[in-house]
């Protein structure tokens, strides 16, 4: 136990020392498997994860889907979503931001990134939120917090990662994700409802427009909605397994992006190298998080924390509240990829398993709580996102406008947690 808790601290230095998240971990889980077995068992031991994991069937579905993601973002579909959001609800007061958060979530469907959401949104939706006098606060709080269903609504990356470590079924995941991702965006709706009810000069209304603009615009987005049918809807019939999906999503919104006359040749090399780049960062991460997790497991961690568990007779639920706890803590100075690969191997085993919790209901409470760490301070991921993109407005302005979304998602979270029929409703009735 000790051991272990020496190999956490190392590697917390390692990361607060701005080493790669993939890096620190295989670093240290190569060091510490070395000094449990020996250097013939552990260059083994890493050339099997090396081997077989980019093997794996489920492993496919990181690169087909990120390549989907991004033929997406290049057809344009954001500004289509944001439009047809705009169109029926931006009359309303604080609309503009409820259309925000409803294109976010549309984008998220098949996208499956946090950042990639949160950037692309504040791209599109800032300027409008601006000319109507939007307070920076609030436009740039909803495309924080609206970006966040990028991990949680399928195809989810981070859903992957989960499925691939836990080896837990990553259709189910996704089916899984779909209750609590349109929980998420009625939530943050409600939000806008009440911020701009009692401060009306927040988020003013935009131009009210026709019933035929409406229906011309939320025709437009019919791609969106026929890419997601037919990846999810295909996974949860069981007509496709996720990596067919992946290919098929993949392909589809390749002639899609083709037929809207959106690709070059150069743009799309540009767009095969940038999903190289960003499955290779991926697998490598992964790579790292498997070898730590078989660090810690030669460290003999989880079945002490088992029965350390187990000696406190309590219900589970206290025990689950008390790990959402940790991530919560460990959100505000880790990355939260860092956070996820970090605890996974910590607690999937001792608590998981050993308290017979399903693993795919825990996975989404995992990856809810990982969202609050993106929009929490200190470390927000997708503060800086904004940030970046729109230098002009200050990270203390932005943490400001999104504490009303988090602590709505704390609420959501405690829902979750204690009714998990909401999450297993769809894996249950999959084909």
């Amino acid at each position: 136990m000790i051991d272990a808790l020496i190999i956490f601290s190392i590697l917390l230095i390692l990361l607060f020392l701005r080493l790669p998240v993939g890096f620190a971990m295989a670093s240290v889980g190569t060091l510490g498997f070395y000094y449990y077995t020996s250097w013939q068992g552990t260059l083994a031991m890493i050339g099997q994860i090396a081997f077989y994991t980019p093997m794996s069937a489920e492993f496919a579905v990181i690169p087909l889907f990120v390549l989907m993601g991004n033929f997406i973002s290049r057809a344009g579909l954001a500004d289509e979503l944001y439009a047809a959001a705009y169109a029926w609800i931006g009359h309303k007061r604080g609309g503009l931001a409820m259309a925000t958060i409803l294109s976010c979530g549309g984008f998220s469907a098949v996208c499956g990134s946090s950042v990639a959401t949160a950037a692309t949104m504040a791209k599109v939706a800032m300027p409008q939120m601006r000319k109507f006098n939007y307070q920076d606060s609030l436009a740039t709080g909803a495309i924080a917090a609206g970006g966040t269903f990028g991990i949680l609504i399928p195809p989810s990356v981070v859903l992957v990662i989960y499925g691939i470590m836990t080896s837990t079924d990553i259709g189910e995941l996704f089916m899984a994700g779909v209750i609590p991702g349109i929980i998420g965006i009625i939530s943050y709706v409600i939000v806008i409802a009440i911020v701009t009810h009692f401060k009306r000069d927040i988020g003013p209304p935009g131009e009210k427009a026709s019933w035929p603009a409406r229906f011309r615009a939320l025709s437009n987005v019919w791609g969106v909605l026929l890419l997601f049918v037919i990846v999810i809807g295909g996974i949860y019939v069981g007509f496709f397994t996720p990596s067919e999906a992946a290919g098929v999503g993949a392909c589809a919104a390749f002639f899609f992006a083709l037929a809207r006359r959106t690709l070059t040749w150069k743009t799309f090399f540009e767009l095969l190298s940038d999903s190289v780049q960003t499955t290779a960062m991926l697998f490598f991460i992964l790579m790292g998080a498997l070898i730590f997790s078989n660090c810690i497991n030669e460290t003999g961690m989880p079945e002490a924390l088992l029965e350390w568990v187990k000696g406190f007779n309590t219900h589970p639920i206290a025990v689950v509240f008390a790990i959402m706890l940790v991530y919560i803590i460990l959100g505000a100075v880790l990355d939260s990829m860092a956070m996820l690969l970090l605890t996974i191997p910590l607690f999937f085993d001792p608590v998981v398993n050993g308290l017979n919790l399903d693993p795919v209901w825990f996975g989404i409470i995992v990856v809810v709580v990982t969202e609050i760490s993106l929009i929490t301070p200190p470390v927000g991921m997708n503060i800086f996102v904004i940030n970046t993109v729109l230098p002009d407005v200050n990270t203390g302005t932005i943490f400001r406008g999104v504490t009303p979304f988090w602590i709505m998602d704390i609420i959501r979270l405690i829902i979750l947690v204690f009714f998990p029929a909401i999450t297993l409703f769809l894996p249950k009735m999959m084909g």
